[in-house]
């Protein structure tokens, strides 16, 4: 028997639970491909594991409003294949989730029971995937993301180093307004939850978890630079000026005190995370 079955091995938090948790098994593609829903489904069967994370996603926000068939078996068909694996099975099932499920308006901190309204093809197969995890029958967590950044893969933190060491001056996005979050910290959380849902089969339901305190993308790549000690000056630009596929929310602002109240996560400080970062980096080739 598997103790922590995770869904995911080379995205940024599932190799931050790698760190964490080196006794789970972990499933890269080849191990379950999640455009085969029913595979990923009897990858739990056979493994009969005590618990189930998913941190495997489609991710690619632009290129999924035209790969949009892809886009909904990994991110909604997969994990309600999954839970109901979970559910057969009686075992806790945690899902990584997003902010894209809302439409970006306002200027308050979304609460995990806000109308949701996503703007683009990925957000609706996210939200699509959270509907079906509540609706498949056994004990299930979501934790709702937002701007997550790590040693690891593509990331906003990785792509502004490369341009500040290249670059005088960069313009970035200031008008769209979120927490940027350590993936080290998503993975901690998650593995908290886990156990907390295997102590209590009353625990669970859908969470916000995000890095404090909100700031801008221009905000976020300031902090960047100066960590870093980089001089590339930052200018702000509204998102106009940088138009894409597909449409990003202006607020990305979560509201985590659900998660703080049930389990006692905090909002973990951003900018210690980014210093913890670019420690790791510098120890990179």
């Amino acid at each position: 028997m598997t103790g922590l079955l995770v869904f995911g091995r080379t995205g940024q938090v599932a190799q931050e639970l790698a760190l964490l948790a080196p006794d789970a098994v972990f499933l890269g593609r080849e191990g379950a491909d999640l455009t085969d829903p029913q595979a990923c489904a009897a990858a739990i069967i056979a493994a009969r594991p005590q618990a189930v994370i998913n941190a495997a996603a489609y991710t690619a926000v632009d290129r999924a409003e035209t790969d949009t068939e892809a886009a909904r078996l990994v991110n909604a068909d997969a994990p309600a294949a999954m839970a109901r694996a979970c559910a057969e099975l009686g075992i806790p099932f945690v899902h990584i989730s997003t902010d894209y499920v809302f439409d970006g308006s306002g200027e308050e901190a979304r609460a995990e029971d806000a109308p949701t309204g996503p703007l683009g093809a990925y957000g609706a197969t996210k939200l699509a995937g959270e509907q079906a995890v509540a609706q498949a029958g056994g004990q299930w967590a979501v934790m709702r993301t937002s701007w997550v950044f790590s040693a690891h893969g593509a990331n906003f933190v990785r792509t502004m180093l490369r341009l500040g060491a290249e670059r005088d001056r960069l313009t970035v996005v200031a008008d769209q307004i979120g927490g940027p979050t350590p993936a080290a910290d998503i993975a901690s959380a998650a593995l908290t939850i886990t156990a907390a849902m295997q102590g209590d089969p009353a625990k669970g339901g859908r969470y916000h978890f995000a890095g404090a305190p909100d700031t801008s993308w221009a905000g976020f790549a300031r902090e960047i630079m100066a960590q870093a000690g980089l001089g590339a000056e930052i200018a702000d630009i509204p998102s106009s000026d940088y138009p894409t596929p597909a449409a990003r929310p202006l607020n990305s602002r979560l509201d985590c005190s659900r998660i703080a109240q049930d389990f006692g996560i905090a909002r973990p400080d951003w900018r210690a995370g980014l210093a913890r970062v670019l420690d790791q980096l510098k120890d990179k080739p």
